[in-house]
């Protein structure tokens, strides 16, 4: 059973891997819109949409939360902010945001002070996509890499500049 489970996420690993590393959508031939991800059929006006769309991978904040808690598989990154990112392009995307400043923080919760991760983010904040480690599979499992967003640096002397990052795969294969 392990076995076969792990033999089919690795086959939509492979299914998957445009999408997630490259951002690639869909336009609807009939009501024009941009579809990430794509569809077999486009979910405004339930027409086919099968016109390929490179997303620019920018964007900005349009909501986000800390989770504290995660889901199977996301413990090794708790915790993380996830944010409802608006692309340049139109469509809304939901993806962990990576690479963010915090500030340690005091503050009381039930009567006991703690203190806790205050998260550098804010609503309408640039972000770019960057590609990176979405979870491990077990001992022997498969690492899946995939999107995540990580703020935009303005410099007005050159123009954008982005966070320095470890890169951990090359973003096209």
């Amino acid at each position: 059973l392990i076995e076969f489970s792990l033999t089919m996420e690795i086959a939509r690993h492979w299914r998957l891997r445009r999408e997630r590393l490259q951002m690639v959508g869909e336009v609807c031939g009939s009501c024009e819109k941009k579809i990430f991800p794509p569809r077999d059929i486009c979910p405004y006006c339930n027409q086919p949409a099968n016109i390929e769309q490179h997303f620019s991978g920018r964007g900005t904040v349009y909501s986000y939360a800390v989770v504290k808690d995660p889901p199977a598989g996301y413990e090794e990154f708790a915790p993380y902010v996830v944010a409802w990112i608006n692309l340049e392009e139109g469509p809304m995307v939901t993806a962990q945001l990576t690479d963010l400043d915090f500030k340690w923080k005091t503050v009381e919760i039930d009567g006991e002070t703690r203190e806790v991760l205050d998260y550098q983010v804010h609503i309408g904040m640039p972000v770019e996509m960057v590609t990176r480690v979405l979870r491990r599979e077990g001992e022997r499992g498969l690492i899946t890499h995939g999107y995540k967003f990580r703020p935009v640096l303005r410099n007005h002397e050159h123009g954008l500049v982005f966070k320095a990052q470890e890169a951990e795969v090359p973003v096209a294969y």
